[in-house]
């Protein structure tokens, strides 16, 4: 039997990746085309979809080649679509960064590059510098991975070891005009986060990123250190021209699931677009919340649904299946064991929690006692990092299959019954 529940939330997860809808991001985003030559440049896990929808409006002469995620390619008459690999970096990620170079090398003033840029392309352009290898890259992202680190930092680091990062793209491209035309997948919509920011110029100080490591008892691979004592921090010398514009935003697409939820006669309430932390100690933040609206009535009367969005991170501490959403959904449902009135979807927006095949999970009062009664500890399965494991068991799994688009995390905690009709 269908869950009203599980549908309405479900709603409300369909209403916020339309909102960020390659072909709705780009309407009204798009400069004019220029006198010279229109080259098109993108990376990240929709990168292929934003490709597609360009070709539908420009209305001049192009030629590009952009990159995604493996199975996330998307038909496109003109622009070269390529795969590679995420969220560890591979050698046809290798061929994809130094295409993508080759590009925007030998533009003129009167040429324009226009980059797609979206969430996942740091794994997806991996050009190592001088002395590094892409062995060296491939065991960088692994510890990152596992850190628990925001993503914020994360990708400062990168830019640190990457030919392409920081701005370095837009560098090669000089003296072309570029605009970047980014969906934000991080919080606060930093542009240069997104993908680690290959066409927005900035880039930490080496010096930084070692304190920032040391700070965070980040263990990087013994080369990659090594590196980093005498990596080089100074720009080409070509001063890029760039116009960056953030064209879809988890601030945007939480705003569409709340206008979903209100015609539904179902108050929404947007916590924040832009949460960080552990995924088992957000949740917990989560379900207290959800706990005491469900007993007193407060901040809202039933029903209503808490929305919120961000990104947050999973200290790996065993080699369990699962993405951070998956394991936010698992710790949330300890949390609100046995208690009615309270289910909730949490669900990466591109489609995949982390390399599973599935976007995220659902969780009520009951899913934990489910659990049980199919021979999961729930407790267990979170020491282990094992919440795809353990939602697998119950049919708790939320999959949608890749959506085209990334603007994050998107979390819906519903309190209370659905009005009736």
């Amino acid at each position: 039997m269908r869950d009203p529940k599980r549908d309405f939330l479900a709603s409300l997860f369909d209403a916020a990746v339309a909102a960020a809808d390659p072909l709705k991001a780009l309407q009204g985003n798009l400069p004019d085309p220029p006198k010279g030559r229109t080259v098109v440049i993108g990376a990240g896990k929709g990168a292929a979809q934003l490709a597609q929808a360009f070709e539908q409006l420009w209305p001049a002469p192009f030629e590009g080649v952009v990159v995604t995620r493996y199975g996330y390619a998307a038909p496109c008459r003109t622009i070269r679509v390529l795969e590679a690999a995420h969220p560890v970096p591979d050698a046809a990620g290798l061929e994809a960064a130094q295409a993508l170079k080759d590009a925007v090398r030998g533009l003129g003033p009167d040429d324009l590059v226009i980059a797609l840029i979206c969430g996942g392309g740091s794994s997806l352009l991996p050009d190592p510098p001088d002395g590094l290898t892409l062995d060296d890259l491939q065991k960088l992202n692994e510890a990152l991975l596992a850190s628990g680190a925001p993503i914020s930092v994360m990708n400062d680091i990168r830019k640190c070891f990457s030919g392409i990062n920081g701005g370095r793209l837009a560098e090669l491209a000089a003296p072309a005009q570029v605009c970047s035309l980014i969906v934000s997948d991080v919080p606060g919509d930093a542009p240069g986060e997104v993908a680690s920011g290959p066409t927005v110029p900035g880039r930490p100080a080496p010096a930084d990123v070692r304190a920032m490591i040391r700070a965070r008892g980040i263990v990087l691979p013994d080369r990659c250190l090594a590196y980093l004592e005498n990596a080089p921090r100074t720009a080409s010398g070509r001063a890029p021209q760039v116009l960056t514009k953030i064209i879809a935003s988890a601030a945007l697409s939480l705003k569409a699931a709340a206008d979903t939820a209100q015609a539904r006669g179902v108050k929404p309430w947007i916590l924040s677009d832009a949460i960080e932390g552990e995924a088992r100690d957000v949740a917990q933040v989560h379900s207290a919340i959800a706990l005491h609206a469900a007993k007193s009535g407060t901040p809202f009367a039933a029903p209503f649904v808490m929305l919120s969005g961000g990104e947050t991170t999973v200290t790996l501490r065993h080699k369990g299946r699962g993405g951070r959403n998956s394991e936010f959904q698992l710790s949330l449902a300890i949390a609100v064991d046995g208690q009615a009135g309270i289910s909730a979807l949490a669900a990466d927006t591109d489609g995949i929690d982390g390399s599973e095949d599935n976007a995220g999970a659902f969780v009520d009062g009951n899913t934990a006692s489910r659990m049980r009664d199919a021979g999961i500890n729930p407790v267990a399965f979170l020491g282990q990092n094992d919440a795809y494991s353990a939602f697998e068991a119950t049919d708790d799994l939320f999959v949608t299959g890749p959506t085209g688009t990334n603007v994050n995390d998107f979390r819906a905690l519903l309190i209370g019954d659905l009005p009736k009709g």
